[in-house]
């Protein structure tokens, strides 16, 4: 008894040293000169390189993010917004207006070391706000041009900003339906990418994304397919600044028309094929080109000894609304048919819409009547479908208000004539 007695007496004092030590007693146990680590939120991985969406809310709500960080005594916090700093501290809580936002967030130590986060901010406008949707390449304007702007709720807004700049009157009007507005790019905007915000009659300011505002010549259309011999005109912004372009090693420096929005030429007689396609302005900067989506300093033409009337991708239902612009193909105008000379033939290049149940086409007059000598087309694959032009389907096309393509299950991706 008298050993147990003397073995609790000694073990006393390190169970009172254990009970002293309680983990609901926090404290940091990094120092200054620790590596920094952001433990929370977990952030995404990049997907195919593209940063990963972090926040996703309507612009009546706030930005709101808090970091848990390690050192925590020793570590100062920034928040960028599109580059620019815009709060400080391991929480941000801020407004924003409707649009999309890279956000990055750095975590530095005292002692220099640091590291970061960076995504993006998805905010959406409500349902009864003006907003610009991003429908091509009009986003890209050029100073002192006319440029346009698509969207819905666009009745309200009387003008728009450019970034720092002074409020820009705005033209509404209405395209097929869709809200559209005109506007003139101030002549003194600095080039760079900036912020657009659409003002209403009470000047009350909406998010609408961002514009990009250049001086160099763009090319915008006109150059997947060209003409080999003929004339052709390309578009897009500041091409009056083009000094001479290339194909296929041909260099092109006459030029039928040159205007800020076009310019003409006559395309060099080679044989069919893809190209090379490049250009140089007159202060030796090199012509740029908008294809997919991307803006570039060259471009792949297809030269062809077939004159192109349309390039695009259709889609063609009977089935829908008869006011839907897809009931029909109907975008080469009478007036291209008035110039074709009898025994031409048109190739019309077809792609089947894979959910369709079923895929026919048909060509015929605005009345709905068959061109001579043409039928219903039952096909499952893509194909192109041939049509002579005698001088009897001239002419019916001619009193019956034009030509079209109709059908089911399928999209017109080219027309051309030979």
């Amino acid at each position: 008894m008298n050993f147990i007695y003397k073995t609790i007496l000694t073990l006393l004092p390190v169970s009172v040293m254990l009970a002293s030590c309680s983990s609901d007693d926090p404290f940091s146990v990094a120092g200054p000169d620790d590596e920094p680590h952001i433990l929370a939120p977990t952030f995404p991985d990049r997907n195919n390189g593209q940063l990963p969406v972090v926040a996703n809310i309507s612009r009546d709500a706030n930005f709101a993010m808090e970091l848990t960080v390690t050192p925590a005594d020793y570590v100062d916090v920034i928040w960028y917004i599109d580059g620019e700093q815009t709060a400080t501290g391991k929480a941000i809580d801020m407004p924003l207006p409707a649009g999309t936002y890279e956000m990055k967030v750095v975590v530095t130590t005292t002692q220099g070391k640091s590291t970061s986060r960076e995504g993006i901010i998805n905010v959406n406008p409500l349902d009864s706000d003006p907003w610009a949707s991003e429908v091509s390449f009009e986003r890209i304007v050029a100073p002192g041009q006319n440029a346009v702007l698509y969207g819905r709720n666009l009745s309200s807004v009387k003008s728009i900003t450019l970034g720092d700049s002074e409020p820009i009157p705005v033209v509404y009007s209405t395209e097929d339906g869709n809200d559209v507005l005109t506007y003139t790019v101030p002549a003194n905007v600095v080039n760079g990418t900036c912020r657009l915000e659409l003002i209403d009659a009470e000047g009350m300011n909406y998010g609408a994304n961002k514009v990009t505002v250049s001086s160099s010549a763009l090319i915008t259309s006109g150059t997947d397919r060209i003409t080999s011999g003929a004339t052709t005109t390309l578009t897009g912004i500041n091409l009056d600044r083009v000094a001479s372009l290339e194909i296929g090693g041909t260099k092109i420096s006459d030029f039928t028309e040159k205007t800020s929005t076009a310019i003409s030429f006559s395309a060099p007689a080679l044989e069919d094929g893809e190209y090379p396609m490049s250009g140089v302005m007159n202060d030796g900067a090199e012509v740029q080109f908008y294809k997919n989506g991307q803006v570039e300093t060259a471009t792949t033409v297809v030269l062809s000894s077939q004159q192109t009337l349309w390039s695009g991708h259709h889609y063609v239902s009977w089935d829908l609304p008869d006011d839907s612009p897809n009931k029909t193909f109907n975008l080469i105008g009478m007036d291209v048919f008035a110039g074709i000379k009898p025994g031409a033939v048109m190739s019309i290049h077809y792609s089947i819409e894979p959910t369709a149940e079923y895929h026919q086409l048909r060509t015929t007059t605005v009345w709905w009547n068959d061109l001579p000598g043409t039928g219903t087309i039952e096909f499952s694959t893509d194909g192109v479908a041939e049509i002579t032009l005698t001088k009897e389907a001239l002419d019916m096309i001619q009193e019956q208000s034009g030509f079209i393509c109709v059908g089911h299950g399928y999209y017109v991706d080219l027309v051309t004539l030979r």
